[in-house]
Parts: structure tokens; sequence; C-alpha cells
């Protein structure tokens, strides 16, 4: 049992609690980013060929040790998991958004072995590798503290999104109503004009479409001002919270013992 507590004490995701953890996790996070380095160099024809073998020996190291890394994971999740019985702890930690990162970003590489795939096929699932940056969430500090802001103001953030999703509606209704007449090809259907509705409040502006009547132009120039305001609501509300998030992480400090933050004691 005290082997298998120094094993998650080791990859339990926070520095300071065994020794050597600090390494682990700065090799894991090392290791993910040369993967992410590895797949943009593979798309460029030249270098893919000249650097083959090194390409696939980084690609064997790397699902060897995600492997042993996601075995692992599932072997001491009772652990994390102590209010579980070692089943349900295991069943919790597989489906959960880390485990399944971290099972998402092995499997396309077994998947061809298991099953017959088609070639083409095989070569959508190796983009999946890209999924493994998404396993920084466990070791970056920084990628936590987004995360956890993120989660924070979930319900400001649908509160927007839902006001963007009425707009998008009702602007592009209208403009399909005002040019379909007048431009039956650009604003065939509410979908093509849902697209300039995008586009537009965005304020993006591809210019592929747009309208050409006076009442056209008019909701075109109301919808581009809304969207410079909403759109930026977001924005705002993350910044925010991400701003306070840091003065928060300011005012904590590490336990030398456990390892685990505590509050600093300010005095007025």
């Amino acid at each position: 049992m005290s082997f298998k507590k120094d094993v998650y004490l080791l990859f339990d995701d926070k520095k300071g609690t065994k020794k050597g953890d600090a390494f682990l996790e700065y090799f894991i996070s090392s290791l993910i980013i040369l993967n992410v380095i590895c797949i943009f160099l593979e798309s460029y024809k030249d270098i893919r060929i000249r650097f083959k073998d090194v390409f696939y020996s980084i690609e064997i190291f790397s699902i060897v040790f995600f492997t042993i890394e996601y075995i692992i994971r599932i072997w001491v999740s009772d652990l994390k998991y102590q209010n579980l019985t070692p089943f349900k702890a295991r069943i919790k930690y597989i489906f959960s958004f880390l485990g399944l990162i971290d099972l998402i970003s092995i499997l396309p590489f077994y998947l061809p072995y298991i099953i017959k795939i088609d070639l083409r096929v095989v070569r959508v699932l190796r983009l999946f590798r890209l999924l493994r940056i998404l396993k920084l969430n466990r070791h970056s500090r920084s990628v936590k503290m987004i995360g956890k802001v993120l989660k924070n103001t979930k319900n400001d953030i649908l509160v927007t999104i839902f006001m963007v999703f009425i707009l998008l509606v009702l602007s592009s209704t209208l403009m399909y109503s005002i040019e379909n007449e007048a431009q039956p090809e650009a604003f065939e259907n509410i979908g093509q004009a849902l697209w300039w509705a995008v586009a537009t409040l965005t304020t993006v502006g591809y210019g592929d479409i747009y309208p050409i009547t006076g009442f056209g132009k008019f909701l075109s120039g109301i919808i581009a001002l809304l969207g410079i305001g909403i759109v930026a609501l977001p924005t705002g509300i993350i910044s925010s919270a991400y701003i306070e998030e840091v003065q928060k992480t300011k005012k904590k400090a590490i336990c030398i013992k456990c390892g685990e933050q505590i509050e600093k004691k300010i005095i007025p």
C-alpha cells in the first residue's frame, strides 16, 4: 500500500507532495509540447520525409509513456476518490474529462491494430494526437487557472451566448426577408443569411455575402454596431474574473510540509 501511495503522490498533479513529482510534471509537459511540434512539422512534406524515423521514434516513445501513465492513473484512482469503491473510482476516472483526454490521446495509435480501418480514417484519427495538448490542463497552473475562471463564469457566459444566438436568429431572418427578392442566389435561405449574420456580428465581414438594398444596409449597420458590444461581453467577463483569480492566487502560499495552498494573513 505504501508503494501505491508513493506512486499516487508522484502522479497526483500537485507539486511538493512527493520527491521528483515536479520533474515528472515538467517532463510530461515537455513531451506533450514536443508531440504538438511534431504534428505541425509533419505537415511539411520535405521535413516529414527527411525526419520520418525521428517522428516515428518520438511517437512510439510517447505512446508507450502515455499508455503507462494512463494505466497507472486508473490503478491509483481509488486513492484519488477515497469515498468510492475501487471499481467505481476507476470508472469515474475513466469517464472524467481528463481521463477521456488521456484515452483519446493514445487510442488512435491502437485502433488500426484492433479493427480494420480505412487509411483515410487513420489519417484523420492521427489528428486526435493534437488533443494531447489538453493534457497540459493537468500539469500547468496557468491552464488550470483559465479552466477555473471559465468554470466560475460559465453562467454569465451562457447568458451572453444566448443573447448572441437570439440576435443571430432575428437578424438572419430579417435579412432573408429583405434581401431574398433582390439577391435570390446570395440570400437563398435563412441558413445563408445566418452565415452573413455571423460574419457581421463578429465584425469579421468576409464580404462574400452582403446586402444591396437600403433596408438591408441599414440593418447590417445596426447588427455590426451591436456586435462590437455583445461580442466583447464574454471577453470582459473572462478578463475581470481572471484578474480576480490572479489576485486571489497572490494572497496564497504553499505549505512546506503538505504542499497544499494556504491563505496568507494580510495585516492592515
